[in-house]
């Protein structure tokens, strides 16, 4: 690259960085900061652990996220002077060294361009997963506990903390269902692309025959939601049942009826927690993801109402095939919506998401 065009490009890097920064809202969120440090600096802050620890967690993404691209910023502005500098002296001769960082920045860039495509509701929230199999019995069970194990390694490859809410074993092998919780920053954005019908085609490990076989599991997520972002719901919609755990709790599952299924009969939504200690605990965790459920289907109708005015409304992804898993007789992943695909089978079920969750936020916002 001639020293012109590297200026060029540098001048384009540096006013691409200004336009990120604008729609990060850097701006705003330095004022949050000054008000988290404020806040914590009030007496009688921490006695309220939750609450601070929250605050604390919340001033620390703030924090390293305005440090990265303050860094990006003096970098790109210090190399475009080094480069100007270089073409008006012809002595200097720093062409290479320039070019170099360029790509270097250029990289980084666009690896921290993917936090802007994180800019709606919910999206800095934790995140509450689910995953059913399909008819199909062992097969699908096995599918299911496959596609688990991929978000358990993508979630420790983030360095998110995951908590087992409810889980049904298959007799033979795999799960029926599981219920449970990711927490990080910004989980919900990553993982909301992941909400729908996942297709296996594979030489089924169950099959003497060494059949193809067809599986699908049905993946649910939604935000974890605080109670003051939840609407309010009647006790007597609700439908609370006990029942005896049979999920790893402690000293008293399979021994008392610690287990909690909570049904709300307006809508039909149910949901149940078996592994926490308690009862108390499985209805305080049942009761939050039932409301965090009943807050989404309210978000999606009020949305779907304003897709129709404008005459955009398409059906909703719950319960559509998203993605396709081909392990038989060729290798092959591709997301159905935005149309990203692999031959790399194993590193995709073994965690590598980052490529569809990117593409899938790309496709969003066309």
């Amino acid at each position: 690259m001639e020293m012109h065009e590297l200026v060029q490009s540098l001048k384009e890097l540096n006013k691409k960085l200004s336009d990120l920064k604008v729609m990060l809202k850097l701006a705003e969120k330095k004022l949050e900061i000054e008000k988290l440090e404020s806040k914590m600096s009030e007496e009688g802050f921490w006695n309220n652990q939750t609450a601070a620890t929250k605050t604390s967690k919340r001033l620390g993404y703030l924090k390293n996220e305005q440090e990265q691209w303050n860094k990006l910023d003096k970098q790109t502005k210090d190399l475009l002077e080094m480069a100007e500098l270089d073409e008006a002296d012809k002595e200097v001769n720093l062409r290479e060294e320039i070019e170099k960082q360029y790509f270097d920045l250029e990289k980084e860039i666009t690896k921290l361009e993917f936090a802007t495509l994180m800019s709606e509701k919910y999206d800095d929230h934790n995140a509450i997963m689910a995953i059913h199999s399909g008819s199909g019995g062992t097969e699908a069970q096995d599918w299911a506990e496959m596609l688990l194990r991929m978000y358990l390694k993508y979630s420790e490859s983030k360095g998110w903390k995951t908590t087992m809410f409810d889980e049904t074993r298959g007799q033979e092998a795999g799960i029926k269902s599981v219920v449970f919780r990711v927490e990080g920053d910004y989980v919900y954005g990553h993982l909301k692309s992941e909400h729908g019908t996942h297709r296996l085609v594979r030489i089924s490990p169950f099959d003497a025959e060494k059949m193809r076989h067809t599986s699908f599991a049905l993946v649910e997520v939604i935000p974890e939601l605080e109670e003051s972002e939840t609407l309010q719901v009647d006790p007597k919609d609700l439908r609370i049942d006990t029942f005896m755990s049979g999920g790893k709790g402690g000293q008293s599952v399979n021994t008392t009826y610690s287990a909690v299924r909570i049904v709300h009969i307006p809508t039909g939504t149910t949901v149940q927690c078996q592994n926490e200690r308690s009862q108390m605990q499985n209805k305080e965790v049942a009761m939050k993801i039932l409301l965090s459920k009943l807050q989404k289907l309210k978000d999606e109708e009020e949305e779907k109402q304003k897709q129709e005015l404008r005459g955009e409304y398409k059906s909703p992804e719950w319960g559509s095939q998203i993605r396709s898993y081909v392990l038989h007789p060729y290798h092959l992943v591709k997301d159905l919506r935005s149309d990203y695909e692999t031959t790399d089978d194993e590193g995709t079920l073994n965690g590598e998401l980052d490529k569809f969750v990117e593409s899938y936020l790309r496709w969003r916002k066309i």
